[in-house]
């Protein structure tokens, strides 16, 4: 491609230069957007997430330990802040304390 600078005007000039800018930064977010994919699907090859590598804490799920779990279904796990969970409030009615559900 090739322009010649010499025969455009000032306004030419400019339009080109914003054109050119703008076509730059569009390209470097396309780059971008290129890098972090490749480098999420190689973390993912060795069974990782990019935030896991880059020591970052999930954006999702609690930040405290679980300390109490459902005698029914171990996975339901609650902290003990906020509202009870409803299997709680379950386990409660049904007899147990809350010594009971302590992980």
């Amino acid at each position: 491609m090739s322009i010649d600078l010499n025969n455009m005007s000032k306004d030419e000039l400019k339009k080109l230069i914003k054109d050119a800018e703008k076509a730059l930064k569009t390209l470097e977010t396309r780059r971008l957007n290129e890098a972090k994919q490749a480098a999420e699907s190689a973390a993912k090859e060795y069974g990782f997430s990019l935030d896991e590598l880059l020591g970052r804490a999930p954006k999702q799920g609690s930040k405290s330990a679980p300390k109490y779990k459902n005698p029914d279904n171990p996975e339901q796990t609650w902290t003990g802040k906020g509202r009870k969970p409803n299997w709680v409030n379950d386990a409660l009615e049904s007899g147990k304390t809350m010594e009971d559900l302590k992980i």
